[in-house]
């Protein structure tokens, strides 16, 4: 089995492809989790397998295409978290830095003590302390916005999803490198995953959306998660420290109690808790990147879903009694079934695009 190293080594840009039964998944199972998601979700866009840092099954669901890009909506902010993570480890700032001492200038006047006690943490973990998320517009500076916002709770103790925040966590790391979030990424994340030509839009301030916007390609949704799973570890360098991707995707916050729903398992740094073990960024209308610890696996979803949870839900019933401890016997018949499978995809002609409109817009 290549280690994570030497496949980034061989070919930083494309991760090695081989056949699900050598890396111990069914073909058969990848097959049915297909077919279900045609039946049960409109519509997926792209679908992605990895194991042990090579892919076993990929497609596309036409028009859609291996080489264009994708926009992740709110998965966009694990990229966000990344930058503080990276910020963090060259020492440009604090989880425990008051977000005020960032920006006297657009403070208000007299703000209040749950205002004054938000830490970048907070902002992390989404306890930010709102009750409701600001409002941005095209006229005023986003910053200023966010800090003039009611906080009503004290920050770290009330779960409240809070794009926003994760803007405010885009502004810091411009405020304490110079660099906008992508620009500051590029050098870090993106080139030695060979994440080509990222695309992410920003402000009118000029400070990256942070918390959504940014545009890649499916494969370096996998690759990023495949960062994650390996503690950090690419072509054999320690991009970021394995300490901060245990926090990052660890349980920071409870965001609710529901058993059978993965929006109730917990958050961390702009990472959800997953059932069965397992932490994903996600971003609406189905952009996935979830990793299986347990299952040493990445699953890189792209879709235009309204139902996300239904997503999840195939992922489980489907794919994940998949996964064995060991290789399986070779099974041309099945591999051929799921190669002719996933290379005659499409989007049904029926289909209505769900749209974000987006702030100051």
């Amino acid at each position: 089995m290549l280690t994570l190293g030497q496949i980034a080594h061989a070919d930083p840009v494309r991760l090695p492809r081989t056949s699900p039964e050598s890396q111990g998944v069914s073909s058969a199972k990848i097959r049915e989790f297909v077919e279900a998601a045609d039946r049960q979700i409109d519509t997926l866009h792209s679908f992605m397998l990895v194991r042990h840092g090579q892919v076993i099954a990929e497609g596309w669901w036409q028009p859609q295409s291996a080489d264009k890009l994708h926009v992740l909506h709110s998965l966009s902010k694990s990229f966000t978290s990344t930058a503080v993570g990276f910020a963090v480890e060259e020492g440009k700032l604090s989880l425990d830095d008051q977000v005020l001492k960032f920006f006297p200038d657009e403070a208000p006047e007299q703000p209040s003590d749950n205002l004054k006690a938000m830490r970048v943490r907070d902002l992390l973990m989404m306890s930010a302390g709102h009750q409701v998320e600001a409002k941005f517009s095209s006229d005023a500076s986003w910053v200023k916005t966010f800090l003039a916002h009611p906080v009503p709770f004290k920050p770290g103790i009330h779960f409240q999803y809070n794009t926003p925040a994760t803007y405010m966590c885009s502004a810091i790391v411009q405020k304490v490198t110079g660099q906008t979030v992508l620009e500051y990424l590029k050098p870090r994340l993106f080139e030695p995953l060979g994440i080509e030509n990222p695309e992410w839009g920003a402000s009118p301030q000029g400070i990256t959306y942070g918390g959504f916007g940014l545009h890649v390609r499916t494969e370096d949704i996998a690759k990023f998660g495949l960062l994650y799973q390996q503690k950090g570890r690419w072509n054999g360098k320690q991009l970021i420290p394995a300490s901060w991707i245990e926090q990052a995707t660890a349980r920071q916050t409870s965001n609710g109690s529901d058993p059978s729903r993965d929006w109730d398992q917990g958050y961390g740094f702009q990472f959800w808790r997953c059932r069965h073990g397992a932490y994903r960024g996600d971003g609406a209308f189905g952009q996935f990147c979830i990793v299986l610890p347990e299952q040493d696996a990445v699953i890189a979803i792209t879709a235009d879903t309204k139902d996300m949870q239904a997503v999840l839900n195939v992922v489980w019933d489907k794919l994940l009694p998949a996964f064995h401890g060991g290789a399986l016997p070779a099974n041309a018949d099945e591999d051929a079934k799921l190669k002719e499978k996933l290379e005659h995809l499409s989007v049904p002609a029926t289909h209505v695009p769900n749209v974000i409109k987006l702030p100051g817009t």
